[in-house]
């Protein structure tokens, strides 16, 4: 196990009805914000007239700023940024899930930076100061409503990337799972895919010494394993929203990769997909996930055995040990097929035109390495890219 630091200050709101707390929770720091969302949904279902009242009967002045897309885009981040020096707004409410949160945080470092709010994407600069957020989640998926991340896609060139500071951590998340109720099934499936992802990414470690957050991390994807069908099966069964939510947390808040070093290659690797053809993320980590199993396992078979036999309760084979590893590959990918997920790129109408470009782009023209399980270059992102078609 690795030195390592944790600190997380989100402060978690979780239960029915908790967003009928929203005003007083941005009250304690400001009296004006900018509420931030995504498309007509939250109208739909009355939350956003929740959410509104009660900022109003707090004192809190509202500015609106809807049209966060999926895989959030470059200008409105830019447009929220003017919005908020122009009116004086020095607070961000996030109303959704982690395309609202991660613009919001975009927004929140770009208000009070002189530069190109890019420049934290692309690693020209590090932030030095940001507004607050505060989130009201809807969507399992991100984690982005305790963690000190944002992804953001440029318009220009389709760059998907992503930034790093506690800086943007929310301040508060309210989170309830009633609110998930409504998630199209696809929707709830591309969370689940995300959150096991985001657990993973964590678990496939070369550190040794690591059993509690192995145990948490096998825990938590078990927790998604058993309750995900049956959300899908029963969509208002609370018990299970509220564990793939309080799982969602858990799994990119931090915790679970304490002690250990991460790996991120995955992330990487369907930033580029997602980019180019805006898929959902959560199916992109669907298909490259197993594909980039299968391309490095060898690298650590006792890993990936541990992973088949605990997660997935595969017998263990003793004679070829291998065999146990793979079987626990396929098991997660017959997983993601049987809730709906697609599980290679040809599902989503992707063809093997650009695997080249993907492959460039992901290594910064054949410059850089990602991931720290196995360091992978351009060519073997885009041999784990031809494993996915």
């Amino acid at each position: 196990m690795i030195n390592f630091v944790y600190k997380n200050p989100t402060k978690i709101i979780f239960g029915r009805g908790t967003e009928l707390k929203v005003g007083e929770e941005v009250r304690q720091y400001s009296g004006k914000v900018l509420l931030h969302y995504g498309g007509g949904s939250i109208k739909k279902t009355g939350l956003y007239d929740r959410v509104v009242n009660s900022l109003k009967q707090a004192g809190v002045e509202v500015v609106e700023l809807g049209g966060v897309m999926p895989n959030p885009r470059l200008g409105l981040v830019n447009e929220g940024i003017k919005i908020c020096r122009e009116k004086g707004i020095d607070f961000i409410l996030a109303v959704g899930g982690g395309s609202a949160i991660d613009s919001a945080k975009a927004i929140a470092v770009g208000v009070p930076y002189d530069g190109d709010v890019w420049d934290f994407f692309c690693g020209k600069a590090e932030p030095k100061e940001a507004l607050p957020v505060g989130v009201v989640l809807t969507i399992p998926a991100a984690g982005s409503e305790a963690s000190p991340n944002s992804v953001i896609t440029r318009e220009d060139g389709l760059y998907k990337r992503g930034m790093y500071s506690e800086l943007i951590r929310p301040v508060f998340a309210i989170m309830n799972p009633e609110l998930t109720y409504t998630l199209p099934a696809y929707q709830t499936a591309c969370g689940t895919a995300d959150i096991m992802a985001h657990i993973m990414e964590r678990y496939f470690t070369n550190e040794t010494h690591t059993d509690l957050t192995d145990r948490l991390c096998e825990a938590t994807l078990k927790t998604m394993i058993k309750n995900v069908p049956i959300a899908l099966e029963e969509p208002d069964n609370y018990n299970a929203r509220a564990e793939i939510m309080w799982a969602g947390t858990i799994a990119h808040n931090g915790l679970l990769g304490t002690g250990r070093i991460e790996d991120w290659a995955s992330h990487n690797i369907e930033h580029e997909i997602s980019a180019i053809y805006d898929v959902a993320h959560g199916a992109g980590l669907a298909v490259v996930f197993p594909a980039w199993m299968k391309y490095v396992y060898k690298n650590n078979l006792d890993r990936f055995v541990q992973f088949a036999v605990r997660v997935w309760n595969v017998e263990m084979n003793f004679d070829e040990p291998e065999r146990t590893a793979l079987e626990g590959i396929e098991r997660l990918k017959k997983f993601f097929k049987e809730i709906g997920l697609p599980v290679s790129l040809k599902e989503m109408n992707i063809g093997d035109d650009r695997l080249e470009e993907m492959a460039s782009k992901c290594t910064n023209g054949g410059k850089a390495t990602i991931g720290n399980f196995v360091k992978l270059n351009r060519e073997d992102v885009y041999n784990i890219l031809k494993l996915a078609v």
